[in-house]
């Protein structure tokens, strides 16, 4: 199942969806990137445009090459202008019902030899790939966020993912910069599975009171070498995103202890917060100023 894959169709146009359209335009492909928001298509566009000008600013790309790229980007709302995609890659809401329902639509809408891959963080590859014919060119290619920038991405194959399939994923990730690693789909697949302890014990040092978020972060940041603090961290990520994944985590080990969540970080309560840009409202809550 060997493509050549030219154009490459990205399916949401939040934060990681117009991330992995960047790199993808940036390294030669049109980009069908799909939403049914045209407004959603029209900030995620701009967004790019913005952050291409800044390389240019920077001395760290050309004028010609980031119009270039601009161009390679045609926003789409039509789910059946994918049909052209050499490359489906996934990265809409992360609920499996979602999942299985737009894949299943992908299945029928694109060709059989299209790869369908999605950027799911912790939800079952074989599960995704369920509905679809010929699931062996379903696999995961999960990115890290900001995609543009993070050189990890984890290639997952589910239980029929064909082994050429994840060969090529892994060659095509390769040649944007990327660096792959192989996993088979487990929750939370290697990162997130191991990244939990680390999120998780922070919000409980927070929710007890232990130090105030600063100085958590500050300790885990300065002190032991990590390159962001665990708070602030998963205020990049979204707390409605690390939430979900530690849920599905937690649910998929069969609600083993050790994956526990906290009530800190359900959304219910004052120390929730969705994106780094409410980080200082939380510090404010957590000081009681």
């Amino acid at each position: 199942m060997m493509i050549n894959v030219q154009t490459v169709a990205v399916i949401g146009s939040g934060t990681m969806g117009a991330g992995i359209a960047e790199v993808a335009a940036s390294h030669g492909h049109q980009v069908l990137l799909y939403d049914i928001s045209a407004e959603a298509l029209t900030r995620a566009i701009d967004g790019i445009h913005a952050r291409l000008n800044s390389r240019v600013t920077r001395g760290k790309l050309t004028a010609e090459t980031c119009e270039r790229t601009l161009k390679r980007l045609i926003p789409v709302t039509d789910i059946h202008a994918l049909a052209a995609a050499n490359l489906v890659i996934e990265a809409a809401s992360e609920r499996l019902e979602v999942k299985k329902a737009l894949f299943a639509q992908l299945a029928e809408v694109c060709p059989p030899q299209t790869l369908l891959t999605t950027n799911t963080s912790s939800i079952s590859i074989t599960a995704i790939a369920a509905e679809v014919k010929n699931p062996e060119r379903v696999a995961g290619l999960h990115f890290f966020n900001p995609a543009p920038v993070m050189k990890l991405v984890e290639v997952v194959s589910g239980l029929a993912t064909a082994a050429e399939v994840v060969e090529q994923l892994c060659e095509l990730t390769l040649s944007w910069g990327k660096q792959p690693v192989r996993c088979h789909s487990t929750p939370g697949f290697i990162v997130n599975r191991v990244a939990r302890p680390y999120y998780s014990e922070a919000w409980r040092a927070l929710e007890e009171q232990v130090a105030a978020p600063e100085v958590i972060d500050a300790a885990l940041r300065d002190g032991a070498g990590f390159p962001m603090g665990p708070l602030e961290l998963t205020d990049l990520i979204g707390q409605d995103v690390n939430f979900a994944v530690t849920c599905s985590v937690f649910n998929a080990f069969w609600q083993e202890r050790r994956f526990f969540t906290f009530a800190g970080a359900t959304g219910t309560g004052d120390w929730w917060t969705v994106g780094q840009e409410k980080w200082a409202g939380r510090v404010r809550l957590a000081r009681g100023t």
